[in-house]
């Protein structure tokens, strides 16, 4: 199934023009109307009218998350804020947000791109969605929301959260499509089995993944569990949202919309290709986007691109599941979460110690972060009252920085083990 065969299953040569054609424009857009990118071809000495094949992007500067921090807010549309329809923002290692923008021309381009990932799943115009992702400044529900709609599904919107009465609408809206963390459907599953709510009376044929890492053994139970064909489908707020990649029916890697995007992969160090099929950094090139274009932005996940053609037909270049970061980014429950964000907060407070670990763990079907926190001597052996009190006010200002909650655990000073180079904060213990 295919919701635009034409350039899903292009020949790669005509594929490779049409890239080069759209990036020249966007270049030109880039160096024309965005102060940092023309100050960034000038320092290099790069002639943006001047690029006449693809393979000369390696001489093209890098964008890093930093860059789109330090042009907070506005500083890298590519347009005038009166052409922008959409505002959409992720966190960021202190709080400090990234801001992205979409003109309505990116909106439609956005719709068209989760419509291919929900068509490839077997998604059509008569099914039910229903989205479990949260909505707001994060791109994952309305990206998804956008491109169910431009199918002609029905959409139910029900957010993140709330389990019982996600179960409840599950039934009573007859819903063929989960979309949501891959954790998260297996907490609906499991909470189902203990209602004992019989998974075959439900009209469940779908789910589309994503927000976290996941394993192929998590795909085979949430597929036994509810019955489903379950795929993966990758995104990220600064280079679009969900949409960029998706898997199709054969499950076997994620097909790129690289009529949208550029894709490289290199080694973090060296920052050169690495090898074909070998495992580097994604790197991204918008070469349709009006608003917020970036030009080789360094994701920092760990992929790797597979050369093998798909049995599906289609002719977009697959990438493996994302097996990690090069930075250390957690992604819990589908946000991001950087240890300086929350260094930043206990920094803030008085009584903490500058000591802090992280860890992560999964129990039952979801995350569950706890932060070990060390205080001053005067407050761990002061009254429980106390203690209780700095914990709910670490607990409650981390819930509000973070857009997640986490357990807070205060131990005593010189608890947490001290390191000689760079301190481990964070003891991931969950197994995917």
């Amino acid at each position: 199934m295919y919701w635009d065969k034409a350039k899903e299953c292009m020949s790669r040569e005509d594929l490779e023009q049409l890239q080069l054609e759209r990036l020249q424009s966007t270049l030109y857009r880039v160096a024309t109307h965005v102060p940092f990118y023309r100050k960034k071809f000038k320092e290099s000495g790069i002639n943006p009218d001047g690029f006449s094949a693809l393979d000369e992007m390696r001489s093209l500067p890098f964008t890093t998350k930093d860059d789109l921090r330090d042009n907070y807010p506005y500083g890298l549309f590519a347009v005038p804020l009166r052409d922008v329809v959409r505002v959409h923002a992720s966190s960021g290692t202190t709080g400090m947000a990234t801001v992205v923008g979409y003109t309505k021309n990116d909106i439609k381009n956005w719709a068209d791109m989760v419509a291919r990932i929900l068509t490839a799943t077997g998604v059509g115009a008569d099914d039910v969605v229903q989205i479990a992702f949260g909505y707001g400044l994060f791109t994952g529900g309305f990206g998804l929301h956008y491109g169910a709609e431009r199918i002609g599904a029905s959409v139910i919107p029900i957010s993140s959260g709330n389990t019982k009465r996600q179960i409840q609408i599950l039934q009573d809206f007859k819903t063929t499509t989960l979309v949501c963390t891959p954790s998260y459907a297996l907490l609906l599953a499991d909470t189902m089995m203990e209602m004992d709510i019989n998974i075959n009376a439900l009209s469940l044929k779908y789910g589309l993944f994503g927000g976290e890492p996941w394993s192929e053994e998590m795909r085979t139970e949430i597929k036994n569990k509810l019955g489903i064909i379950a795929t993966d489908n990758y995104g990220l707020s600064e280079v679009m949202g969900p949409g960029v990649a998706g898997e199709c029916r054969e499950c076997n890697g994620l097909h790129i919309n690289e009529d949208h995007f550029i894709v490289e992969v290199i080694d973090p160090q060296s920052l050169e290709p690495v090898a074909p099929g070998e495992l580097g950094e994604l790197v991204f090139t918008t070469i349709t986007k009006e608003a917020f274009p970036v030009i080789r932005y360094r994701t920092r996940d760990l992929a790797r691109l597979l050369a093998e053609p798909c049995s599906c037909g289609r002719t977009l270049r697959r990438m493996s599941r994302v097996i990690g970061r090069t930075d250390d980014m957690l992604i819990i429950k589908g946000v991001n979460v950087y240890p300086m964000q929350i260094e930043s907060i206990l920094f803030d407070i008085e009584g903490t110690e500058p000591h802090y670990q992280i860890i992560v763990e999964r129990e039952g079907r979801m995350d569950k972060v706890t932060v070990l926190v060390e205080v001053v001597e005067s407050i761990f052996f002061d009254q429980m009252k106390k203690q209780r009190q700095l914990m709910e006010h670490i607990k409650k200002r981390l819930a509000t920085e973070l857009g997640i909650g986490v357990d807070v655990k205060l131990v005593e000073e010189k608890t947490l083990e001290r390191f000689e180079g760079k301190a481990v904060r964070v003891v991931d213990r969950r197994r995917l």
